[in-house]
C-alpha cells in the first residue's frame, strides 16, 4: 500500500514541477512549488513508514519544514516585492512547453527502462524506486531547462530550488535504507541558499527595475 502512494506521490511531484516552470504567474507557480516541497516530505514519511526507517521521518519533518514553508515564504515575500507576472521567457509558451515536456519525458523514460543497470544493490530494483527515480531525473531536466530557457530571475530561483529537490528525490531512491541517507539530506538543505539568491535577485529589481536576467548588461559600469 505505500509503495503505491509513494508511486502516485512520485507522479504528482513531475507535474508540479512542470507547472511551477511554465506558470506565468508567480505566486501561483511558488504555490505549486510549495506543494511539491510537501508531497516530498510526505514521500519520506512513506519511506520511512514502509522500511521501518525512522531517521527518515526527521528527514520529512526537515523537508516539510524548509522546503514546504520556510523557502516558499521567502520566494512569495520577495515576489510581492516585485512583481507577479513572469518576465517573458525566451520562447512562446505552447513551444516553450512542449520542449521541456518531450526532454522531461526522454530521459524518464530513459531511466526507467535501464533502472535495473543503474542501481547496486538487488533490493532497489523494481517499484517504487524505478519510479522515483526515473522522476527524480526528469525533475532535474525541467530544473535545468528553467535555467537555460527563462530570463524572470524568479523562476531562475524556482529552477534551481527544483534541481535541489530532484537531487534529494534521487537519494531517497538510490539509497533508502541507510540511516546516514536522512542525515546527508537534513545538511543538505539550501534555505540559507535560497534566502541569498533572493536576496540578490531584490537587489538586481532596485538598480535596474526588472528582474529580467538579460538586463543584468546595464549593471555594467
Amino acid at each position: 500500500m505505500a509503495s503505491y502512494a509513494i508511486m502516485y506521490a512520485s507522479f504528482l511531484l513531475l507535474v508540479t514541477s512542470f507547472v511551477a516552470v511554465e506558470w506565468r504567474n508567480l505566486v501561483a507557480a511558488v504555490h505549486t512549488y510549495q506543494v511539491q516541497s510537501v508531497l516530498i516530505a510526505l514521500t519520506f514519511a512513506l519511506y520511512a513508514f514502509s522500511l521501518h526507517n525512522h531517521a527518515l521521518y526527521y528527514w520529512s519533518g526537515v523537508a516539510l519544514l524548509s522546503k514546504g514553508i520556510i523557502v516558499p515564504w521567502l520566494l512569495s515575500r520577495y515576489v510581492l516585492k516585485v512583481h507577479g507576472q513572469e518576465v517573458a521567457p525566451l520562447m512562446s509558451g505552447k513551444l516553450s512547453a512542449i520542449c521541456g515536456l518531450l526532454a522531461a519525458l526522454v530521459v524518464f523514460r530513459w531511466v526507467f527502462a535501464h533502472h535495473d543497470a543503474l542501481v547496486i544493490l538487488p533490493t532497489l530494483k523494481g517499484e517504487p524506486y524505478r519510479m522515483n527515480l526515473a522522476v527524480a531525473a526528469a525533475i532535474l531536466v525541467i530544473g535545468f531547462y528553467s535555467l537555460l530557457t527563462r530570463r524572470d530571475a524568479f523562476k531562475m530561483v524556482i529552477g534551481l530550488c527544483l534541481l535541489e529537490n530532484a537531487v534529494h528525490l534521487s537519494l531517497i531512491s538510490l539509497a533508502p535504507s541507510i540511516p546516514e541517507t536522512a542525515l546527508i539530506g537534513v545538511v543538505t538543505d539550501v534555505v540559507i541558499t535560497a534566502w541569498m539568491m533572493l536576496y540578490i535577485v531584490e537587489g538586481i529589481f532596485r538598480a535596474v527595475g526588472s528582474i529580467d536576467s538579460f538586463g543584468l548588461s546595464r549593471l555594467r559600469g
